[in-house]
């Protein structure tokens, strides 16, 4: 079991930044994939940002170059830099890991970000 609890959301205005944090309840450095997925009202959740087997960093055309995921293995948290936030990025954002490649999919309780314009 991971438990994992996200923190950072809110409101901000269209080009602004945040800065979300998904902490877990195990080393980041025993999770095969750690990331950030997003759900905005009436769409699918979609992936954002995910970082594999520590190393292979992973994000969505929609996000590249605006957003950065980073983690830190001292605090067992991993990190969603946005910048350059638009209207389109208002979402509920998950994290998300697991354990290993056919684990079952462990998620945060989601944390709201909005953007206006």
């Amino acid at each position: 079991q991971v438990q994992l609890v996200e923190s950072g959301g809110g409101l901000v205005q269209a080009g602004g930044s945040l800065r979300l944090a998904c902490a877990a309840s195990v080393s980041t450095d025993n999770i095969f994939v750690i990331g950030w997925y997003r759900q905005a009202p009436g769409k699918q959740r979609e992936l954002v940002a995910t970082i594999i087997r520590q190393t292979i960093y992973n994000y969505s055309d929609s996000v590249k170059g605006r957003f950065t995921i980073s983690r830190d293995s001292v605090k067992n948290t991993v990190y969603l830099q946005m910048n350059s936030l638009k209207p389109e990025d208002t979402a509920v954002y998950y994290c998300n890991a697991k354990t290993y490649l056919y684990s079952p999919d462990f998620w945060g309780q989601g944390t709201q970000v909005t953007v206006s314009s």
